[in-house]
């Protein structure tokens, strides 16, 4: 082949090259705040996007979390979301904090870790369960993030309401860091554990759980079908015991005009790397992939051909 020919391939090559580049889609996924569990998954989720997806890439994007997510995706601000089953389901039946959105018709992809609710003080505190919040100062979370409906419940069972005490909302990080400081009395946290804006507080301060008691333990688990008791080990945030909390499974999902080729590339591309994905990000070891057939929102149908092939 003669010089002129070669440099014609090559530039033919590096042009064909150049325009694949261009017409892969680029996605975006919404997480949270950084200091979370979200944050982190969603980059895991991205990269495996960019790397098994044809055709597509993915950037994550910090949102206000859990509640606000499926806002963002239903009117087309992010493609992909992360949110908890709760929550998916009030979007779809438009209740609660999407009354005024309106129902919703959000699908989901896959089933991804348990969030519990991180409800922290300082192992030195004499704030021992939910009844000792009552006049406190306490960090919960960003203001649409799923922490705060979820504290209202928890509260609730042990008869204490939101007016009972003084909400900060700050992310995860700054809240866990205003709780080392002494700023605040308590710092809560609906996410994945070990969660980094906790591991943060741990580096200067020993921590504690606030403790739910048994009973409200009980009701909580048979009035809200979702929640699940899960217990973390004391060597996770090096605390002197066990912890028993409540927890939610999270789910990623889309809307449900994704086109089914895209949706099934992402679900292949995350959960058909389920090894890669738990390299990437120590939650993803918590997911139990036969819980993406069980989530509380239908499966896209693009997912739903890959959880089932």
């Amino acid at each position: 082949m003669s010089m002129s020919k070669i440099k014609i391939a090559l530039a033919v090559t590096a042009l064909i090259g150049f325009s694949s580049s261009v017409t892969a889609e680029e996605l975006r996924v919404g997480t949270a705040s950084q200091g979370g569990a979200f944050y982190p998954v969603g980059q895991a989720v991205s990269t495996l996007v960019n790397s098994h997806a044809k055709d597509l890439t993915m950037v994550p994007v910090v949102t206000q979390g859990s509640v606000q997510n499926p806002k963002l995706v239903n009117n087309g601000e992010v493609d992909v979301g992360i949110t908890n089953n709760n929550l998916a389901v009030f979007a779809n039946k438009g209740i609660l904090a999407y009354k005024k959105d309106g129902a919703m018709e959000l699908r989901g992809l896959g089933a991804l870790h348990f969030s519990i609710l991180h409800m922290v003080t300082l192992a030195d505190s004499d704030i021992n369960t939910v009844a000792d919040l009552k006049g406190k100062k306490i960090a919960i979370g960003p203001a649409g993030g799923g922490t705060i409906p979820f504290t209202k419940q928890v509260l609730g069972l042990h008869g204490v309401d939101i007016k009972d005490i003084t909400p900060s909302f700050l992310s995860y990080s700054d809240g866990f860091s205003q709780l080392s400081d002494g700023n605040v009395d308590a710092a809560f946290a609906l996410s994945g554990f070990p969660a980094g804006a906790v591991m943060q507080a741990r580096v200067n301060k020993k921590l504690k759980f606030i403790k739910i008691t048994p009973e409200a333990l009980a009701t909580a688990l048979g009035k809200y079908e979702n929640y699940n008791e899960v217990t973390v080990p004391k060597d996770v945030y090096d605390m002197d015991d066990d912890s028993v909390v409540l927890g939610v499974n999270n789910l990623l999902f889309v809307r449900a005009d994704m086109d089914d080729e895209k949706a099934y590339q992402i679900t292949k591309a995350v959960y058909g790397n389920l090894g890669e994905f738990q390299e990437l990000n120590s939650h993803a070891k918590q997911i139990n992939p036969e819980n993406s057939k069980k989530l509380k929102i239908p499966l896209h149908p693009g997912a739903a051909r890959f959880h089932n092939e």
